[in-house]
């Protein structure tokens, strides 16, 4: 936590025009371990807010990462004030104090306790489960992970120039921001409420869910005035806090909250590869067409084929339930000795 946000401190510091290619190295290095740092502060809090709800845990881990959202409607508009009063090394001082609270809030959370002395050892023996890269259910997650990282990041970069260049106000770009920032905190709430109900299951509600999302990105760019665009905004922010809300919970009915830490990690390890390409891709279409429509499309494309990842994922989790039912439902008829249920349980592992 400390590295993500000292490192932003930092940035505030600048060098002469002469030394623009040294510039360049430092604030790319910067950035890069600003970005570590904060890798590794949220994949352990969503692991431990995981761990620690079970009933409640769509609501919870809702509910914990909607400070986003209220941070976001709240500094989108305040940051080009701070820029103008204070410079950019200004506004990137405060930033980095205010992320240095994030090291109070790491302070206070602790792992679970062992319910008794004989589960502490075996819980201090869990490693790095990279076997789980042979389940076909976490392979197809993955997959939906890299391309919905394109329908996630790419927006949010090209929005405020598109909205420039319908020629709004240099203020109303910002303000468009917030309405997102606030459509997807909503979005969070509600669909962790809905998936805590259990009134669908969480992967058939996140695939219908992204596939909106992608349907609402190859609409927005039709647009060609500011509450026409401010509409599909929120409209994409709502829908884009519901996939938030579930997309990670959804890893613990792939792979059972028992390899929930390692299956975030690997989901996460792969699904930057889409916010590392997704940018430039987009960028290089709006540079060879003139239009920044190009991003929006490139986003929805790849959300309706993640969508597609999704549907097949549900399909095999719930092929295995079914299978993992029957052979429990033959053994306790004594129709299959125990031994067979262990051979079928590591085949369908």
């Amino acid at each position: 936590m400390f590295c993500s946000n000292i490192n932003v401190a930092f940035s505030l510091f600048g060098w002469p025009v002469g030394h623009h290619f040294i510039i360049v190295d430092l604030y790319t290095e910067v950035l890069d371990a600003h970005r570590t740092g904060i890798a590794f502060t949220w994949i352990p809090a969503n692991s431990l807010v995981s761990h620690y709800f079970s009933r409640w845990r769509p609501i919870a881990y809702a509910a914990a990462s909607s400070g986003e959202c209220v941070f976001a409607v709240v500094f989108s508009p305040s940051f080009r004030w701070l820029i103008e009063a204070y410079g950019w090394q200004g506004a990137l001082l405060v930033i980095g104090g205010l992320q240095l609270n994030l090291c109070v809030c790491g302070a206070l959370m602790r792992p679970l306790e062992a319910d008794d002395a004989t589960e502490a050892p075996a819980r201090r023996k869990v490693v790095f489960q990279f076997s789980l890269m042979g389940k076909p259910e976490l392979l197809l997650y993955i997959l939906y992970g890299v391309l919905a990282a394109v329908g996630f990041f790419v927006p949010p970069l090209f929005l405020v120039p598109f909205v420039s260049s319908l020629g709004t106000g240099s203020y109303w770009p910002a303000f468009l921001l917030s309405a997102l920032a606030l459509a997807d905190l909503a979005g969070r709430l509600l669909c962790g409420w809905v998936a805590n109900a259990r009134l669908v299951r969480n992967l058939q509600l996140l695939a219908t869910v992204v596939t909106l999302l992608g349907v609402v990105l190859l609409l927005l760019p039709v647009s060609r005035d500011y509450w026409t665009v401010l509409v599909f905004s929120a409209l994409y922010g709502f829908l884009l806090g519901c996939a938030v809300a579930i997309h990670v919970t959804s890893i613990v009915d792939i792979v059972t909250l028992e390899g929930f830490d390692s299956g975030l990690g690997l989901f996460m390890l792969f699904r930057s590869i889409g916010g590392f390409f997704g940018p430039p891709a987009a960028g290089w279409l709006v540079d060879r067409t003139g239009d920044y429509s190009a991003a929006f499309y490139l986003s929805g494309v790849c959300l309706l084929l993640s969508a597609v990842f999704v549907g097949l994922v549900d399909r095999l989790v719930q092929r295995r339930k079914s299978s993992e039912a029957k052979v429990h439902q033959e053994v306790t008829s004594g129709k299959v000795n125990p031994r067979c249920r262990r051979l079928s349980s590591i085949r369908s592992w």
